[in-house]
């Protein structure tokens, strides 16, 4: 590094080994640092241990040259040289992690200390998770803003979008289907159980992964008021059920359930699972102080839902049973336009992005809508394997109906939805997913014959 070889002859020399330019004796080492090595013995040695001194000089030679790239890149990184070790370690094993792709050390350093903090925190379960895809979360609002030279390639290459695309809401889909509706028993499938929902933040509140414990319960109570407000209206009702111990300072929560109510709720699909089972969640802080500030609001017909401090502070989701799939979807639009309406409730935005989210993944609309359909023939040999061949082309993900990284029913039920989040409104999402079903059945029809 100094741009001579001294140091490497001070190495080399106690194994036997000489060091010259290579170009031959007193020329120059190369100006990326190449240099010729080889074994200095000559009489009285065998031709096969020459190359072998050779290979094992070279190997020692070269733990000495890691040692002292290490040594400099520790001064040169701080307090952050195991973590970017880390990244080059998952960036070289791991091609698939985005976060490792894109966050190298020169991008890295060219943060301010506030930011490298943050950022860190943002990357730390693409580092201990590095099977991940993503490999990212954003810990406040403002992250995908502050944070761009990072995000900003993670997330267009996750969601193939150009660099000049900016995310578009819509909700009119007044104009699809027939007379602006969606039938599924036109598709053979009458009784279907339907959901859909979003991820909202608040602007005024850290990201679940950037919030301490008083932060969440202060999250928490400020939803409340909320919740009131909607429990009020004659076409919600409903009530709160949180798992939050206790507000702290002697204040008990009076919407607390015990540990049999939360798990019927688990069992029902209505409440999420604990998160501390969750490797990436865990490593992102989103998990922490589990369970404090976490719970849900359910409307007195449980058809619409809304989760606190999951993995977005805020889950809005609306579930039913039937085959029209703008019922479901209109009822989601309405139950939002009434949480924002209430004072206190500023969901955070991007300009570029679209409505903020944790994860990158969920960018843009934050939607997810899916319904549960039997598909016996695809899902055959108990796996569903050919039902994500068949359905990815059409830009559809299967998965188990208890969540991601479940499986499926014995009777061959899967959970269907989109892929689609950013740059593309709410009722394309709505439509690709009647579409995708369609073409979906016509092969399950298939696979039987």
């Amino acid at each position: 590094s100094d741009g001579t070889d001294r140091k490497a002859k001070e190495v080399a020399s106690p194994l036997g080994l000489s060091v010259r330019g290579t170009g031959g004796e007193h020329t120059p080492i190369g100006a990326d640092g190449t240099v010729d090595i080889s074994p200095r013995a000559r009489l009285f040695i065998k031709e096969k241990e020459i190359i072998q001194n050779l290979y094992d000089g070279i190997s020692l030679l070269l733990e000495e040259e890691k040692k002292a790239g290490g040594a400099k890149s520790a001064s040169a990184d701080g307090p952050y040289a195991a973590f970017l070790a880390s990244l080059d370690e998952v960036r070289a094993t791991q091609p698939q992690n985005l976060c490792a792709k894109y966050l190298t050390t020169d991008l890295f350093n060219s943060f301010n200390d506030e930011q490298k903090a943050i950022l860190e925190q943002c990357a730390r379960t693409g580092v201990e998770n590095p099977s991940s895809a993503l490999g990212c979360y954003a810990m406040t609002p403002s992250d995908y803003d502050v944070l761009n030279a990072f995000f900003d390639p993670v997330i267009r290459d996750y969601h193939g979008a150009s660099a000049d695309s900016v995310h578009i809401t819509d909700w009119d889909a007044s104009d699809v289907g027939e007379n602006g509706v969606l039938d599924m028993s036109k598709l053979g499938l009458d009784e279907l159980s339907m959901r859909v929902r979003v991820g909202r933040n608040l602007t005024s509140f850290n990201l679940p992964g950037a919030m301490d414990q008083a932060e969440r319960i202060e999250f928490e109570k400020t939803m409340l008021t909320a919740f009131d407000k909607l429990i009020s209206m004659e076409e919600y009702g409903g009530q709160v059920y949180s798992l939050t111990p206790d507000f702290g300072n002697g204040e008990e929560n009076p919407n607390k359930i015990t540990e049999e109510e939360y798990q019927e709720l688990v069992d029902a699909h209505i409440m999420f699972k604990n998160m501390d089972d969750d490797p990436y969640l865990k490593s992102a802080g989103i998990a922490s102080d589990w369970p404090y500030g976490r719970g849900c609001y359910v409307s007195a017909d449980k058809q619409f839902i809304i989760w606190f401090g999951e993995e977005d502070q805020l889950r809005i989701m609306c579930m039913k049973k039937g085959s029209k799939l703008n019922e479901v979807f209109d009822r989601l639009r309405a139950g939002l336009d009434a949480v924002e309406s209430i004072d206190g409730i500023d969901f955070a935005t991007s300009d570029k992005y679209g409505y903020v989210t944790s994860c990158p993944s969920n960018l843009g609309t934050g939607m997810r809508a899916s319904v549960h359909i039997k598909l016996p023939n695809l899902t055959s040999d108990g796996t569903d394997r050919k039902a994500k061949e068949v359905a990815s082309p059409l830009g559809l993900s299967v998965r188990g109906t208890g969540g991601e990284h479940t499986p499926i029913g014995a009777d061959g039920t899967v959970d269907i939805s989109p892929s689609a989040r950013l740059c593309i409104e709410e009722a394309e999402i709505i439509c690709a997913l009647y579409q995708g079903i369609e073409q979906l059945m016509e092969k399950e029809k298939a696979a039987k014959l």
